[in-house]
């Protein structure tokens, strides 16, 4: 068919890619290419607006390549197209637009579609250490480096913070990680994270698609190995990776291997926070929707977590692990049962609530060590026997009430007005919430609310 009024039409009129990191490709985008007509018609060309100097690169009916010619479209048929990009460094700080477009030109007529995306330079961590031994490929980050919110940091691989340096993150800071990417924190090394109310630290993973923007495992974790030391987070949001943060440090200690506190860790595959023998210290913390634990607390250790939410409304698949897990013990790979004592856990002025049945599990070794642990003023979702003031202090007046947070379909735990977590907490220390806001504490003759946030009108 020759006809000029014989044209195409489009299942849409531009493509848009949101933030693209620099060097690093998009994901695959389509549009489909339809010929309404009654008889076949012949693209007599179609390319890339800009040829080969575009940062574009096209797919059409299978074939690669910045133009085509004469591709035909039978009557009432359809042909894909396929768009990526990748993003050339600038060196700017900022973000950059990038503009084409695909022409088509038939029967005289030429038709385009617009594509777009937005770049962004970033500081790359790309492995430059390959190990023979079967250890992942991994970098080395600069000792005591301090990273701040000029630009992106993007993690490949492992990147380790080695023995005796210390990482620190300025507010602001954004961190993404490519599949499975870790940052490791080396024996003898450390991690401060150093965020504000407002200007977090943020992890999650590299892409930024709206697709992605809740989906977890992306990237793999935050992981403080044996003998790291003084491990710092303040004010950070972690989302979207298989574990927020492992912590495994075993032994005693005489200062917490993490003190973690506002901060916000969810959608993990796995779990929200993992400690292996550790010492963990956390207060206005959020710990939400995994697929296995928010909190995993095993191999003994010592742990202190006040106004905290533990909340797990995962729906990625059939959850039928706790919250919250406590251990004293593991098994060997000889099968031989290894006591680590639990010398303490605490949770004060706590909420742990989720979508199934049970949300503690308590795991004892038969053979004795340590199993301390005691839930003070907290609303928990158990059918756990929660007389015995050893191990809990209040607990039975709030146990399996609906914490009615506002929304957790969208990891909003802040609590609605009728709220039964509301002025049922013990007085502490903490003066403020995670939303930065005054909480009555031990200085005062009002009541806090249970978790994270003080319920404000």
């Amino acid at each position: 068919m020759t006809d000029s009024s014989a044209k195409l039409n489009f299942s849409t009129d531009e493509v848009l890619f949101d933030t693209v990191f620099t060097t690093v490709g998009s994901t695959t985008k389509l549009f489909k290419i339809y010929n309404s007509n009654s008889q076949s018609l012949i693209i007599s060309e179609a390319f890339l607006a800009t040829g080969t100097n575009s940062q574009f690169r096209i797919n059409i009916d299978g074939l690669s390549g910045t133009s085509f010619t004469d591709i035909e479209i039978m009557a009432g048929d359809s042909l894909f197209a396929f768009v990526q990009v990748t993003v050339d460094p600038n060196g700017s700080n900022s973000p950059l637009l990038i503009k084409d477009s695909v022409v088509f030109v038939t029967n005289g007529n030429i038709q385009d579609i617009n594509l777009t995306a937005v770049g962004q330079d970033v500081y790359l961590h790309k492995p430059d250490h390959f190990s023979t031994t079967g250890f992942p490929p991994y970098s080395i980050i600069d000792c005591n480096a301090i990273w701040t919110d000029d630009k992106p940091h993007l993690i490949f691989g492992y990147a380790v913070v080695d023995e005796g340096c210390t990482l620190t993150m300025m507010e602001g800071t954004r961190v993404h990680l490519n599949n499975q990417a870790v940052l490791w924190i080396y024996d003898g090394g450390t991690l401060k994270i150093l965020g504000s109310k407002g200007n977090e630290v943020t992890f999650q993973g590299a892409r930024l698609e709206p697709d992605y923007k809740e989906l977890p495992g992306q990237w793999g974790k935050i992981w403080l190995s044996p003998g790291s030391l003084n491990n710092v987070i303040d004010w950070a949001i972690i989302k979207n990776g298989s574990i927020g943060v492992q912590a495994d440090t075993l032994g005693a200690s005489a200062s917490p291997t993490l003190q973690i506190t506002n901060t916000i860790v969810k959608n993990m595959s796995a779990a929200a926070i993992y400690g292996q023998g550790s010492f963990i210290r956390s207060y206005n913390c959020v710990f939400a929707n995994c697929g296995q634990y928010v909190a995993a607390l095993t191999i003994g250790g010592r742990y202190s977590f006040e106004h905290c939410t533990f909340a797990n409304f995962w729906n990625g698949n059939q959850r039928t692990t706790p919250s919250i897990a406590l251990s004293n013990y593991y098994i060997d790979i000889n099968g031989t049962t290894q006591i680590r004592g639990l010398d303490s856990a605490y949770f004060g002025n706590c909420i742990m609530y989720g979508n199934i049945d049970e949300e503690i599990g308590l795991d004892s070794s038969t053979f004795g060590g340590n199993f301390n642990y005691k839930f003070d003023h907290c609303l928990v979702k158990t059918a756990l026997n929660t007389a015995n003031g050893v191990h809990y202090n209040t607990v039975s007046v709030y146990q399996n009430l609906d914490p009615q947070f506002i929304d957790a379909s969208v990891n909003n735990y802040q609590l609605k007005a009728t709220s039964p977590a509301i002025d049922q907490g013990n007085p502490t220390a903490i003066i403020f919430d995670l939303n930065d806001k005054f909480r009555p504490n031990s200085t005062t003759t009002s009541i806090p609310d249970l978790g994270a946030y003080e319920y404000y009108p």
